[in-house]
């Protein structure tokens, strides 16, 4: 029998060496009954619940799926995987999927056929096109769909419909991590290397939980920790993670206060002078004004601002600056923070100045959250234009229009792409009329979300939602499609390292729910979009082919796939882009040899000011730099739109736990992820609770300018004056009437969140309210719904039970907790 992966997520060591290989460790799931020899296909797959794109195969018996195992020889993550990839293919079986389209009719959604909905779409799609031009039509996709879905979603937006409205919910997740990438090296696309976690000598983890959101990834740190010569750790988070309680040097800031510690750190590493100046002489530009501005920066001027002790950030400065291979990683604490793109780059910066790039163990991981993340930017289908072409570059467009066959002024570039913050806020105002919403459910994952569903509400905005459940964003819809999911469809998913893997159709979809592409080519083939030449503006049918139409529109582009094809991946396994022909087993590291992609007639971007986000002018770039290197950015601190005061004195910051994704519309559907993180709860500290009489269990209230939520209070060790609130929880699985529209408390995290977003990426900002608590009742001898495995573990040990059977240890001490629709029963482990 193998380990309980809830209770044990990352699973057994294999210790190795430093410059080691990783030893392989296969990790296996069936389905209860099902016995290893009564598998009939194993069919090839990656992960869709994180960006770590860990290779998978699914076990199909009598056509249907019955389990997962790793790949033991692919490179990203050795046959291992994490609680979700394990158990999260279960949700495709639930009873409550959807298996026809919904149209409303009088105010209620009832099923139809296709044909009806499909012609509902496009025939408001024509009205709107009629009276109001192609601005009046947007589309808000995911991180969740394929390369071939979202590359035809961006030739139907933007060649076909003519629109500029066009954004993914990698908004949410990864939009900072792109612009920081655009803002240093003229272009989007991963530095370094899942690979260089077998190099580093000291690995900085910066807003970064890789424990909780690239398992496989944290497991290959701790075999390296488990072995001689193990990497020094540097953390910088509010909350006691795993990675902080394996850290050298543990930095816990005050939540907003990224930049200048990032400053702090700068600071030291150039007074001390442990700078490559023949790098930066060579490789950058902006030297001496980056020094400049940070030249009163001391640890001693930080601490003040972060809270933290200047002698700490001297330890973390001396940790980075003395390192001989440094990967920094960064995600979501810097990226949904105050200041989110100026804080990335500052780690961009430490990385140029000391020369940390293009070697093993030397380089930047500005993460992802999603699987597909990187692929919605690499193909436009959000705020970028296709191959990571600029829209300001008119020889970059007719390029584009060459690949489409289609004239430049068919394709939008009057202006950047719009932002889905943007987006919102024109439905909001009613510019919008039309909003097609595939793969996400912003009804839960957006800020303000009383806001939100009021704009989705509206009469005068016609919606259409793509997914696989009745979420709660689908309720709010006009049209629902239901949607095929991973292990029912054919198609590629680029992760965080750009590792292209092929996922393989295993099964059939249920009733009549259709893959994603077969979705868009319909509507594009009712539209009759055509190409300049009178010929069809899409021609694909396939997913192969599309894939070949994406390596087309890749070529000769930073994200080169040309080398690449579906045999091939098939036959290697996960391949990391640039794939050309010159380099047939892809392309490790970028920047190896200089900087690539900065010169201005090959930028995809000429950039932002930091701290306003406006734009840069191409005049005044090209004169920047005319050479093309990589670009030094300074900031100063701009401290948060919101602060604490006396009505609300805490600072609230959300995030994610280990055992869910996104809305939990596939994890909440799955027994064992659902039962070791079953509702929501609310993270104080240890001198918090005791000021304010408050213990494990309380039931409490958050409450900011913008609304509530309660939940069950976990005491643990996160910094003094933060509330932390995991966003998972929205309603789809709460009694009818629960939440702010049927008057009770909510328990969605986004209730309390504010409408703000960083200047540059134009990503939301989930972690800069301020918020008040309130106590509603005492435990009376219950306790929080929260992990013990995780980030969120109990100060005091013995405070809540271990994470394991989570669910009836939560119903028996919380009564009337019920199941939800459709929740996929637990199976066996092998």
């Amino acid at each position: 029998m193998q380990a309980d992966r809830i209770a044990d997520p990352w699973g057994a060591r294999t210790p190795y060496r430093r410059h080691g290989s990783w030893p392989a460790r296969v990790d296996t799931f069936l389905a209860e009954g099902v016995e290893p020899g009564a598998v009939e296909r194993w069919v090839p797959a990656a992960s869709l619940l994180h960006s770590g794109g860990d290779a998978m195969d699914i076990a199909v018996v009598d056509g249907r799926m019955a389990g997962v195992r790793g790949r033991a020889v692919d490179r990203v993550n050795r046959g291992r995987l994490g609680p979700k990839d394990l158990f999260g293919w279960q949700a495709n079986a639930s009873q409550d999927r959807l298996t026809r389209p919904l149209v409303r009719r009088d105010g209620h959604l009832v099923e139809t056929d296709w044909d009806t909905a499909m012609e509902r779409v496009v025939d408001r799609t024509r009205e709107l096109l009629d009276e109001r031009g192609p601005g009046a039509i947007g589309f808000y996709t995911s991180g969740q769909l394929f390369l071939e879905d979202y590359y035809t979603l961006a030739v139907l937006a933007r060649a076909g419909i003519g629109t500029n409205h066009l954004d993914g919910n990698t908004r949410l997740c990864t939009a900072t991590a792109a612009e920081a990438l655009k803002e240093s090296f003229g272009c989007d696309g991963q530095p370094g290397s899942f690979d260089d976690l077998d190099h580093a000598d000291v690995i900085a983890l910066f807003g970064h939980n890789m424990a909780e959101t690239q398992t496989a990834q944290w497991a290959r740190i701790l075999d390296r920790l488990a072995s001689v010569d193990p990497p020094r750790l540097l953390c910088v988070d509010p909350r006691p993670t795993q990675p902080a309680r394996h850290a050298a040097v543990h930095l816990a800031p005050r939540v907003g206060t990224n930049v200048p510690l990032l400053n702090a750190l700068l600071h030291e590493t150039i007074r001390h002078d442990r700078v490559d100046h023949d790098f930066v002489d060579a490789h950058t530009v902006g030297f001496e004004e980056l020094s400049e501005r940070v030249s009163s920066c001391t640890p001693e001027w930080a601490a003040d601002i972060c809270d933290v002790p200047a002698a700490r950030i001297s330890e973390a400065a001396e940790l980075v600056g003395t390192a001989e291979a440094l990967l920094s990683t960064v995600l979501q604490g810097v990226y949904q923070a105050n200041q989110a793109t100026a804080a990335a780059v500052q780690v961009n910066n430490l990385h140029l100045i000391r020369g940390m790039l293009g070697r093993p163990g030397a380089g930047v991981l500005q993460m992802n959250g999603q699987p597909s993340a990187e692929n919605t930017r690499e193909c436009g289908a959000d705020g970028d234009l296709p191959g990571f072409r600029n829209w300001q570059n008119d020889e970059h467009i007719a390029d584009l229009a060459r690949v489409w066959n289609v004239e430049p002024d068919r394709i939008p570039h009057f202006a950047p792409p719009t932002h889905a913050m943007q987006m919102f806020r024109y439905a909001e105002q009613g510019s919008i009329g039309m909003l097609w919403i595939s793969g996400t459910n912003p009804a839960v994952s957006l800020p303000e979300l009383a806001r939100i569903r009021a704009l989705l509400a509206q009469d005068r905005l016609f919606t259409v939602v793509q997914d696989l459940f009745l979420t709660e964003t689908a309720r709010l819809a006009d049209v629902v499609l239901p949607a095929a999911t991973w292990g029912e469809k054919t198609g590629t998913i680029t992760n965080a390292d750009r590792t292209v893997h092929l996922c393989e159709q295993a099964v059939e979809p249920p009733g009549e729910a259709r893959p994603d592409l077969e979705i868009f080519l319909d509507f594009a083939r009712r539209m009759d979009f055509r190409d300049k030449d009178g010929g069809p503006l899409i021609g694909w049918r396939e997913p192969e082919e599309a894939f070949e139409a994406w390596k087309r529109c890749s070529a000769g582009r930073p994200c080169d796939y040309t080398g690449l094809s579906y045999d091939r991946l098939r036959e290697a396994g996960g391949i990391q882009w640039p794939c050309t022909g010159a380099r047939p087993d892809g392309t490790p590291r970028l920047y190896t040899d200089g900087i690539t992609w900065a010169h201005p007639d090959d930028c995809e971007s000429y950039g932002k000011d930091l701290e306003t986000g406006a734009a840069v002018d191409p005049v005044e770039y090209r004169s920047l730099n005319p050479d093309g290197k990589a670009v030094l950015k300074a900031a100063a601190y701009i401290e948060p739109h919101e602060m604490p005061d006396e009505r609300y004195p805490f600072q609230l910051s959300t995030g994610r736990t280990l055992y869910h994704f996104h809305t939990r519309t596939k994890t909440g559907r799955v027994a064992q992820l659902d039962e070791a993180a079953p509702d929501v709860w609310v993270e104080i500290s240890t001198a918090d609770a005791e000021r304010l009489g408050l213990g494990e269990g309380d039931v409490v209230r958050v409450t900011t300018p913008r609304g509530g939520l309660g939940g069950r209070l976990r005491v643990t060790g996160i910094r003094p004056g933060l509330l932390f609130v995991p966003f998972h929880y929205g309603y789809w699985d709460t009694k009818e009437g629960d939440g702010p529209d049927g008057g009770g408390p909510g328990r969605a995290a986004n209730e309390t969140t504010i409408t703000d977003w960083d200047p540059a990426s134009k990503q939301p900002l989930f972690k800069t309210a301020a918020a008040d608590l309130t106590l509603v009742a005492r435990a009376d001898g219950r306790h929080a719904p929260a992990p013990t495995t995780t980030a969120s573990a109990p100060a005091h040990p013995d405070a809540a039970p271990v994470t394991a059977g989570g669910r009836q240890a939560y119903a028996t001490q919380n009564p009337g907790y019920g199941e939800a629709p459709g929740r996929a029963e637990p199976g066996g482990t092998s």
